[in-house]
């Protein structure tokens, strides 16, 4: 593995790592009311719209210690800040700390770009929740500290569940949702026949991986004799979750089942979905924003997705990540800002505005909570994509979207899985 993670590396990413060493020993020993530096902070646009005091009150509390130290935020937007973070990382002028998304967190760490921090620094760290913790880790050693989680659940109309069953509660079983689904299936048919009742777009392979979860399956797996990982997703475990989900696509999805699930929320705010599976956050986007459908405030609820078995469908741990970079000069500096943004009073003001913080203990009182009730309880038991090198930077997404589509429109479940198994073994464990 070693090996592999050299050449995963590479000369670039070795230099970074060898150029930090020590960069901030001579800094870490002066005094705090004697530093000057400006510390850099990357975070995404959620802190400034959702939790700016949080902000404002983590930077008044590190200058108390560090008067003379400026902090400088920049918000950043999830459709281009991967393309700057690269940009800026091959130049002369990047962030500190960055936020990142728990997928994004591998391939920084295995190119040498997050550097090496100390999870007994962090408050909470010995509850750190599962999911996010896994995608901070490599070999042993830690590179980030969990900032926040999501999970996806059932997002739903309560107007068109209520006209076709007469309840707006979503049933909490598997068979008696999709016999609510069936009924009102049937009422948005006597008026829009290209309306779902649960809109399941065919490239969804968020959903479709909750599936092959909800059956005892993985994406991929670890041997450890051959030291490698190998797809996995042509187990029968995996093939029933896969085939599950289709089958649910087909009888279920009336618009164009090719597409993937980027705006589901939008079919759901045009009225044209009656549930989507969806993170909490999309629940918003249904009735606000850009593409929101103001008509349709209070009328959006979610609730856990019912899963194969009698249980709740397993859900996609999603969430974020704070790393300092590697090559900065004030690690130091870096650690401390995010030990306070992080801390037991800092996820308080998350949970307080229904945002999952980082830790179990903290997660626990939002599962009774009827807000976040659904989401929470569904990120403990949350899965999580292989923790693999080659994940990192294979095609995942378009090799599992083309394998569900193949399925769709009429490839076998053994074919697609046994070609996209090919795939993935062929990238996942590739060295250079």
């Amino acid at each position: 593995m070693k090996r592999k993670l050299i050449a995963a590396i590479g000369v670039a990413g070795m230099l970074v790592s060898v150029a930090a060493c020590g960069s901030d020993d001579k800094n870490s020993s002066a005094d705090p009311k004697d530093r000057k530096e400006t510390l850099t902070v990357w975070l995404m646009g959620e802190a400034q719209s959702t939790w700016p005091e949080l902000v404002k009150d983590v930077n008044a509390e590190f200058n108390k210690k560090y008067p003379g130290v400026t902090v400088k935020i920049q918000y950043q937007q999830w459709a281009d800040k991967v393309k700057k973070l690269d940009t800026s990382l091959g130049g002369d002028k990047f962030p500190d700390v960055v936020e990142l998304g728990n997928t994004e967190t591998m391939q920084y760490i295995l190119n040498g770009a997050l550097g090496e921090i100390d999870p007994k620094k962090y408050e909470n760290s010995d509850t750190w929740i599962k999911g996010l913790k896994d995608t901070c880790s490599f070999e042993g050693k830690t590179y980030c500290v969990p900032y926040y989680a999501s999970a996806r659940l059932a997002v739903y109309n309560k107007d068109m569940l209520k006209a076709g069953t007469g309840s707006d509660a979503l049933p909490q079983t598997e068979d008696e949702f999709l016999a609510a689904m069936d009924k009102v299936d049937a009422e948005l048919g006597k008026k829009d026949k290209r309306a779902s009742s649960l809109y399941f777009p065919g490239r969804y392979w968020y959903a479709a991986m909750s599936y092959v979860a909800a059956y005892g399956g993985q994406i991929a797996t670890y041997d450890e004799g051959g030291k490698e990982w190998k797809s996995a997703l042509s187990t029968p475990e995996a093939q029933k979750g896969i085939q599950h989900f289709v089958d649910l696509v087909k009888k279920y999805n009336k618009a164009d089942v090719t597409k993937d699930e980027q705006d589901h929320a939008n079919v759901m705010a045009n009225e044209k979905a009656a549930v989507i599976y969806g993170q909490a956050w999309e629940a918003g986007s249904v009735t606000t924003g850009e593409n929101g459908n103001p008509k349709l405030e209070g009328k959006i609820a979610t609730a856990g997705m019912p899963g194969p078995e009698g249980k709740a469908l397993p859900s996609f741990i999603g969430g974020s990540d704070l790393a300092t970079i590697s090559k900065s000069k004030v690690q130091d500096l870096g650690e401390e800002w995010i030990s306070l943004f992080t801390n037991a009073k800092s996820m308080e003001v998350l949970a307080s505005k229904n945002i999952l913080p980082n830790n179990e203990k903290q997660l626990e009182p939002l599962k009774a909570k009827p807000e976040t009730a659904a989401i929470a309880n569904a990120v403990p038991d949350a899965w999580f994509t292989p923790i693999a090198p080659g994940w990192a930077s294979i095609e995942k997404e378009e090799i599992l979207q083309n394998m569900l589509l193949e399925i769709v429109k009429g490839s076998s479940v053994a074919d697609a899985t046994k070609k996209a198994d090919d795939k993935i073994n062929a990238l996942i464990n590739k060295e250079s």
